[in-house]
């Protein structure tokens, strides 16, 4: 019986080995077959042009299509759920806004996933200020006149962003418990849409990213009013910060991260990630990025799943303090 033991002891031994050695092997042979990256917004805002930027450099420098896949509805919740329940192989992944992570689950009931159990981290991609944008025609021409005037009318003038749970939503109901405001949000389904939609008019104000303001910027259809960085933006420095321009503690921007179905190899995740950073730290990938106001800021699995972690909890604290409610 002893001999039996130890004879099946030393086969796990070896078994355990054997799959401990393979994993290294397999990300070194990965990818075998194309990539997909699910971008769950539209086409046209940051995340969807980090992806496509990405992927098509690691097309080349690894040997298989790298392929996006836009899957908007259900404010990110689609195509996330579909990354969810894809295999975790390391040939399904997801590209969003730092929000969807962070602040949904504390908004939207009924998710279908827990973002910091269900879904393993890769990596940050890029960075983008936020900024309040109004029509060219607007008679807005700065934030103290659109305080002022939610002031004398609460809860009637509209905003749009690009979507329930983004941090863009949080930041403008940030200032709005900040200045004693209150603001009606309309949510759009990503960032192209939603800064369109201030362009055209249709909504008086937008808390946009920088990359989906820029091209109506350029056209001269868009005015910014102030960014929630904590210093003016490089891209549009001529815009005051909101603590420049009187609302204090608003500090935040948006960024890119890239996740997976949890149990991927960790070894196929690091390996991603050290592939596209180098993608990432290439000059015309940079300058691609720094046209839409974006920088590059790419982080190990390690430093992500840090940071989200770090940042849950203090968004559910500004989401409890400002009483922000799924729509």
């Amino acid at each position: 019986m002893h001999r039996r033991t130890t004879i099946m002891g030393g086969v796990a031994s070896l078994l355990a080995a054997a799959l401990f050695a393979a994993v290294p092997a397999q990300a070194q042979q990965w990818p075998t077959k194309p990539v997909r990256f699910v971008v769950p917004y539209s086409p046209g805002g940051i995340s969807d042009i980090a992806a496509r930027l990405v992927g098509a450099k690691l097309s080349e420098t690894l040997g298989q299509q790298f392929i996006v896949d836009n899957r908007p509805g259900g404010n990110g919740t689609i195509g996330t759920a579909a990354v969810v329940k894809s295999p975790p192989d390391g040939y399904t992944y997801v590209i969003a806004t730092v929000g969807d992570f962070t602040i949904s689950q504390f908004l939207i009931k009924n998710i279908p996933y827990d973002p910091l159990v269900d879904l393993a981290p890769v990596m940050s991609l890029t960075d983008t200020p936020l900024v309040l944008a109004v029509p060219v025609g607007s008679a807005y021409k700065t934030l103290a006149d659109v305080i002022a005037d939610a002031k004398k009318q609460p809860g009637k003038l509209t905003y749009a962003t690009p979507g329930v749970g983004t941090l863009n939503q949080l930041a403008m109901e940030w200032m709005a418990v900040e200045t004693g405001t209150s603001f009606s949000h309309v949510p759009y389904k990503g960032g192209a849409p939603s800064g369109a939609a201030v362009a055209a008019g249709d909504v008086p104000l937008g808390l946009l990213a920088v990359s989906s303001a820029m091209p109506h910027l350029k056209s001269g259809k868009l005015r910014l009013l102030a960014n929630t960085a904590g210093t003016r933006a490089a891209s549009i420095p001529d815009v005051p910060t909101m603590r420049e321009a009187g609302v204090p503690n608003v500090d935040g921007t948006s960024y890119t991260l890239m996740l997976a179905p949890k149990d991927t190899p960790m070894a196929i995740l690091e390996r991603l990630s050290a592939e596209a950073t180098k993608v990432l730290n290439t000059a015309d990938i940079k300058e691609k990025l720094a046209a839409g106001a974006a920088t590059v800021v790419p982080s190990t699995p390690a430093q992500l799943a840090a940071r989200l972690k770090r940042e849950s909890a203090t968004f559910k604290v500004i989401v409890d303090k400002a009483k922000i409610t799924a729509e």
